[in-house]
């Protein structure tokens, strides 16, 4: 289908499941997948011009050797430094209605140092329950007016106990349509953050590195 449609972008993600080094405890239906690939990776019989082949992988010292031989270029990308994950928090947060401005990303960017992009998805994820558990551990709320000139439009929002005009009431007691959740803050993103570890160890970045040193390429 590629040749079909040259040019084209072959891309594999995780390919170290499909090409891992060959050993005699293998299946054959395994050996004959990696064999075929090797072969198409090739080209026997056929051109591969306009067909570019990509792969990913977290373990590349897994890979077959000869697999590893048919991939030209082999570049070693590192864990996001703090402008990117900076970047990858406004990516994940898109849309969503937050307080957050420039600097907040910048404070986020340098909070998570060695965290990867899904490290990152997982701590967005994280600070987006926030206002859904505030809002099921509130015991008290506050009357607001979101809109100054419909006093009859009024909504519910958790609030401290301390508060003056809070009404003691539970989640379950606020009509679902007159419930307003806080807005997501500086500080649900930063406990999101504490409570997330790094999936990738620093053993893990030694491994890369030498395994760069050893097979790796320029981009």
């Amino acid at each position: 289908m590629a040749r079909k449609n040259s040019p084209s972008i072959i891309f594999i993600d995780e390919i170290d499941s499909l090409c891992s080094a060959r050993g005699e405890g293998e299946n054959e239906s395994s050996r004959r997948i990696k064999t075929e690939f090797l072969v198409q990776m090739q080209g026997v019989g056929r051109g591969n011009e306009g067909i570019l082949v990509l792969g990913a992988t977290n373990v590349p010292w897994e890979l077959d050797s000869a697999i590893r031989r048919r991939f030209e270029k082999r570049v070693y990308i590192p864990l996001p430094d703090a402008v990117a994950r900076a970047a990858m928090f406004r990516i994940h947060i898109s849309n969503t209605p937050t307080t957050l401005i420039d600097k907040d990303f910048a404070v986020l960017g340098k909070a998570t140092e060695g965290f990867s992009g899904s490290d990152i998805s997982v701590c967005v994820r994280e600070a987006l329950y926030s206002p859904v558990r505030i809002c099921q551990n509130a015991t008290h709320f506050l009357r607001v007016y979101p809109d100054a000139n419909d006093t009859a439009r009024c909504m519910y929002t958790p609030c401290s106990p301390s508060d003056p005009q809070a009404f003691e009431m539970s989640l379950y007691d606020v009509p679902g349509d007159q419930l307003l959740p806080p807005k997501l803050c500086l500080q649900h993103f930063l406990d999101a953050v504490s409570n997330t570890k790094p999936s990738v160890s620093s053993k893990d970045l030694v491994q890369q590195e030498q395994w760069t040193q050893q097979f790796g390429t320029d981009g």
